[in-house]
């Protein structure tokens, strides 16, 4: 009987006077990781986008590459980026929630009505409207989580007993009044730096807590993991309902506070304020999809997005006055990452890599965060 010779294992000192072995990172590394981020598969929408900006340049020289533009773009795209992010936690956890534009239309209107029509001050109008925004949310998550109702088809039914609910205040009629014009109300939105209002202020810091939650938290890989595979997930111990009823309510209050800074910006609430965002949001999301972290809904990605489609809207009334224009682009975008994205947002895969359980996160069962061992440092 002879047995296969076995390769000794090597042997490594240790002990407190021997120095920690850490891997070395070389200059072709750091080329690689540098050629990989830049890459147009990484940041395409960034390349588009300068494409974009560098083409109305062209088109529009007189009055797009201007400073002014600089600032119109990011001024008036704030609040659909807030209603952009505000469908990436549920998209995220594969829900779809589509009553965001009548949220924001709500919350809009109900801040308006009870400044003017009640007399009510600024402070407890936003308070109440943001009380009907998250119990939209919970209601939301009843109907879906619950109740086992299609989150498409249920936010969709939401939305129109939402807009009923506009109807009844408003009578589809605007919302003006001396009240919204004044102060502290006008600041919230009108109130600027340099030429930048303060919902741009709004969108970074929701963009940086969504991309916190999402990349650093357990939480975060919680809800990839749930969108990839809410069956893998939840057999590992992902608790998959709470993190989609959490999220709807999450994007009720992220829609309703994009109503209030609307009104705000304005000056009066709108029974249609959200409408044209709804198309915008889910294109952004998207096409945010393809971006940074690729097959995942991310904060960044998104704005990034918003940035793109806010940018060739303007150049395209800035060039053309014809009004089907921005519509024509918007929709082109969304179809484009629909294609891109085929494929890619659905993962299902990468809850199937085993991790070791000595490096895995002790608050995560393994496999259930839904994130690849090389996405992950250890």
């Amino acid at each position: 009987m002879t047995s296969t010779p076995t390769r000794p294992a090597e042997f490594r000192p240790t002990g407190p006077d021997v120095p920690a072995v850490s891997a070395a990172v070389t200059p072709g590394a750091l080329g690689r990781r540098a050629v990989a981020a830049l890459s147009f598969r990484n940041i395409g929408a960034v390349y588009v986008w300068l494409l974009i900006a560098v083409l109305f340049s062209v088109w529009a020289p007189d009055t797009f590459p201007t400073v002014t533009t600089v600032k119109q773009v990011l001024n008036g795209n704030a609040v659909a980026g807030l209603v952009a992010l505000s469908v990436v936690l549920p998209l995220a956890a594969r829900v779809f929630d589509l009553s965001v534009a009548f949220t924001m239309s709500l919350t809009s209107v109900l801040t308006a009505y009870f400044m003017v029509s009640t007399g009510l001050g600024a402070g407890t109008a936003i308070a109440l409207s943001m009380a009907v925004a998250l119990l939209i949310g919970v209601v939301n998550g009843i109907v879906v989580v619950v109740l086992r109702v299609d989150s498409f088809i249920a936010t969709l039914a939401t939305g129109a007993l939402i807009q009923s609910l506009i109807t009844m205040v408003t009578n589809d009629s605007s919302i003006t009044g001396v009240e919204l014009l004044a102060k502290p109300f006008a600041s919230i939105a009108q109130l600027d730096l340099g030429g930048i209002t303060l919902p741009v202020l709004y969108l970074l810091l929701a963009a940086t807590g969504i991309w916190f939650l999402l990349e650093h938290t357990a939480t975060g890989r919680r809800l990839y993991a749930t969108g990839f595979n809410a069956d893998a997930a939840r057999l590992q111990g992902v608790r998959t309902d709470r993190l989609r009823f959490l999220t709807l309510v999450a994007s009720a209050l992220l829609s309703g506070l994009a109503g209030i800074v609307f009104a705000s910006s304005v000056g009066s609430g709108s029974p249609s304020a959200g409408t044209p965002y709804l198309l915008s949001a889910y294109a952004a999301a998207f096409v945010g999809a393809t971006q940074l972290r690729a097959g995942r809904f991310n904060a960044w990605g998104t704005v990034i997005a918003v940035l793109l489609l806010g940018t060739g809207i303007t150049g395209l009334g800035l060039a053309t006055s014809a009004q089907w224009a921005a519509s024509l682009f918007t929709g082109s975008v969304l179809i484009v990452a629909l294609v891109l994205t085929g494929g890619r947002i659905s993962l299902p895969t990468v809850l199937r890599r085993r991790r070791s359980p000595s490096f895995a996160d002790p608050s995560v069962p393994a496999e259930a965060d839904g994130v690849p061992t090389s996405d992950k440092e250890v």
